[in-house]
């Protein structure tokens, strides 16, 4: 798969706030959940867009199974 990059800043801006897109990181890779009802305006619940999550996902009540609903867009440099 050869996905573009993006540096964490690029991430941070696509926060829903900055940029209308809402992306979050998580391993490596960066997804758009701009199309998600639990993002709205890039804040799904304590969590905030522009951010890479992978850190913060133990503590979710959900699995890293979730990211699989969604297509990676790009790569963290």
């Amino acid at each position: 798969m050869d996905l573009p990059s993006y540096t964490k800043q690029q991430l941070a801006l696509r926060n829903g706030q900055d940029k209308p897109q809402i992306w979050v990181a998580y391993k490596g890779f960066i997804y758009d959940m701009t199309e998600s009802r639990l993002w709205r305006n890039g804040k799904h619940y304590e969590h905030w867009a522009g951010q890479d999550l992978t850190d913060e996902l133990p503590d979710a009540p959900h699995t890293e199974a979730v990211f699989e609903k969604f297509e990676p867009i790009g790569k963290i440099k």
